[in-house]
């Protein structure tokens, strides 16, 4: 009679760190590269399809029927999702395993893509959003299993540190996206492309599976209740912050009535966490100097980084310009974010953690700086090199940041990692949205500043304005008859001109704040350091001092 074969005993050196994450065996070469490959395409496929929508936001919202303010909303109810997916996907990871977990999550995103292309609308692309947000967390941690088991135990660390900046590769490469092949049929082509994109992670997944895991019971009734709180907390936050620049925050009542309810279900929240035996996020902690000073600068880093998806892309866009003439400057975009995650494999060591997100800051800082220069005739070639800088300081930050709030979450102990995680999301993610709104909002300010400033040097009796408007109605003599009615048009070509050179200004002046934020988050890290190496030399030469 034929028994059954012994269970794989692993090494003590093979254990998983945390409930839910796989065993890491020794694997051969071949068996390594392969991790390695599927850790590329499902961190690319983590945020590709986010970003193929929020570069197009403009042009979905006519495709789907709704105003850009409407539009706006998708890319919001995504990263609220994503935000608050680690809330419940690392317990379920641990008591379903990894397999189930990310094959129910692709599967709900197919699906949903689904449901948009049969039945195309606001609502179902709001639906597939949602999808996308849970299945980029569930395919980021994938990236980063992915690459543990590809790297050997000696530079594990670079797993986490280049896991979480591989993902980040999906903005720049949706805008080199042909707008044609996204357009196709009233812009399904660009769900089809999501589906893709799905059932690609989905099979690459089962090629190489993952080695198995631990599986626990680890859910408690109050956790589903703490999700149930947080999930519309940040549903309400983002949609404030996406919707606030265009509605203006203090014209539209809702946004502070939003607002205030999602400060109260995040109060409620915190007050059944803070009271709970078992708590699934350890409040007291977050709540400390230390991780208060990680989140600070992660959320300052990110604001500044939304100059490139905001500040660059909007200048460029307020000439005219589309995302088909921007692929040469994204392309390069990539390069030197690719150039930033090498740099990182080639330094990372817990020593230099501090002196790459500072190099990261002043990447950033003279990237803002150099953009500062534009005027209304800038065009992407001039911006080639500082957005590469800013594509630089993206890569140099976001990995060395997860390891140091990693290593500070390993030292308290794997009940601390569903809050480190939702920390380090929510500080990416809705800083990234704040970002967007904040410096929205300062140029619409500026440029009514710039514009105002402007129309007050315009004088009739200036003969230089004289001259552009009899210029601009001379132009229009073939199409308009009526000298007054050209005249008036004339008048209007000026106004226009006026606008796009108040606009151009305020944007130098967006850069010029990006510029100031990013140093200011430099020297406090840098003197942070600083002050920390001299109280542990102190410490160290007391403790050598003889008694």
């Amino acid at each position: 009679m034929q028994t059954a074969p012994e269970p794989h005993r692993f090494a003590a050196d093979e254990q998983p760190l945390f409930p839910g994450s796989p065993y890491s065996p020794r694997h051969p070469q071949l068996r390594r590269l392969g991790y390695g490959l599927i850790a590329l395409l499902m961190g690319i496929s983590a945020t590709l399809g986010n970003a193929l929508v929020t570069v197009n936001v403009p042009n979905l919202a006519g495709a789907l029927g709704v105003y850009v303010v409407e539009a706006s909303l998708l890319p919001a109810v995504y990263v609220a999702f994503n935000a608050c997916a680690n809330l419940m996907l690392i317990k379920a990871r641990a008591q379903f395993g990894i397999p189930a977990v990310t094959t129910s999550l692709l599967l709900a995103y197919m699906l949903a893509t689904l449901v948009q292309i049969l039945l195309p609308g606001y609502h179902s692309a709001i639906l597939v959003r949602a999808a996308s947000g849970l299945a980029a967390a569930g395919l980021t941690t994938m990236t980063i299993y992915n690459l543990l088991q590809a790297l050997p135990p000696k530079v594990r660390p670079v797993a986490l540190a280049v896991g979480i900046v591989i993902p980040q590769f999906g903005t720049p490469i949706a805008r080199l996206f042909p707008v044609e092949m996204l357009a196709l049929s009233a812009w399904q082509g660009l769900h089809f492309i999501e589906m893709g994109i799905a059932l690609l992670a989905l099979a690459v997944m089962h090629l190489v599976p993952l080695p198995p895991s631990d599986r626990l019971k680890v859910f408690q009734p109050l956790d589903f209740l703490t999700f149930s709180l947080l999930l519309p907390a940040t549903l309400l936050l983002c949609a404030v912050l996406s919707m606030g620049r265009y509605l203006w925050w203090t014209d539209t009542p809702w946004l502070g009535w939003a607002l205030v309810a999602s400060i109260i279900l995040v109060v409620a929240a915190v007050l059944i966490e803070h009271r709970r035996a078992k708590p699934l996020l350890q409040i007291s902690w977050v709540a400390s100097k230390d991780i208060l000073r990680f989140a600070g600068v992660a959320v300052l880093v990110r604001l500044a980084l939304a100059e490139q998806t905001y500040g660059a892309v909007g200048l460029l866009s307020s000439s005219g310009l589309t995302n088909d003439q921007l692929r040469w400057l994204f392309f390069w975009v990539l390069l030197a974010m690719v150039l930033g995650a090498v740099i990182v494999v080639l330094l990372l060591n817990p020593t230099r953690l501090p002196v790459l997100v500072v190099s990261a800051a002043l990447a950033i800082a003279l990237g803002a700086w150099l953009d500062s220069q534009s005027n209304n005739l800038t065009r992407p070639e001039q911006l080639y090199w500082s957005q590469a800088l800013l594509g630089l300081g993206t890569a140099l930050f976001i990995g060395p940041s997860l390891l140091y709030g990693f290593g500070r979450m390993m030292q308290r102990g794997p009940d601390y990692q569903i809050t480190f995680l939702v920390l380090f999301s929510v500080t990416q993610n809705l800083g990234g949205l704040a970002g967007s709104a904040m410096l929205g909002s300062y140029q619409v300010i500026a440029t009514r500043a710039h514009a105002l400033a402007l129309s007050e040097k315009v004088l009739a009796a200036d003969p230089q304005a004289a001259a552009r408007l009899q210029g601009g109605a001379g132009r229009l003599a073939g199409v308009i008859a009526d000298p007054v009615l050209r005249s008036a048009q004339g008048n209007g070509l000026l106004g226009a001109a006026l606008q796009r050179e108040a606009a151009a200004l305020a944007f130098n002046d967006v850069f010029q704040l990006v510029a100031a934020l990013a140093l200011l988050t430099a020297a406090y890290v840098a003197i942070a350091n600083l002050r920390r190496a001299l109280i542990q030399r102190r410490q160290a030469a007391r403790e050598a001092a003889p008694a």
